[in-house]
């Protein structure tokens, strides 16, 4: 299961992590991120540091990334954004951008 990641949280868990750090930003009610969901919770089965914020519940975070659509998928490493995605991502797509960032 992918890890929620929430304001209280996105400090230590993104954005000061050792490695690359995917950040999943859905919504409920959002059909393409429930269709997302299950390659998010693949990955961090596989070990991939993957997780998500609900927008609904973070819109600050949402705002702060400039996220406009979702499912907005962001990989973070060294504390900055380094890839952006929109719209629904197969897991190899992700994880072979993650396996980039190493």
């Amino acid at each position: 299961m992918a890890k929620q990641f929430t304001a209280a949280n996105f400090e230590t868990e993104v954005l000061q992590a050792a490695g690359p750090v995917l950040v999943d930003f859905w919504a409920t009610w959002c059909m393409p991120c429930r269709m997302q969901g299950p390659a998010i919770d693949k990955l961090a089965a596989e070990g991939y540091n993957v997780g998500k914020v609900n927008v609904d519940e973070e819109n600050e975070l949402a705002a702060q990334f400039h996220v406009m659509n979702i499912p907005t998928l962001i990989i973070f490493k060294g504390g900055k954004e380094v890839d952006r995605m929109v719209g629904t991502q197969s897991r190899d797509v992700l994880a072979q951008k993650l396996d980039s960032y190493k």
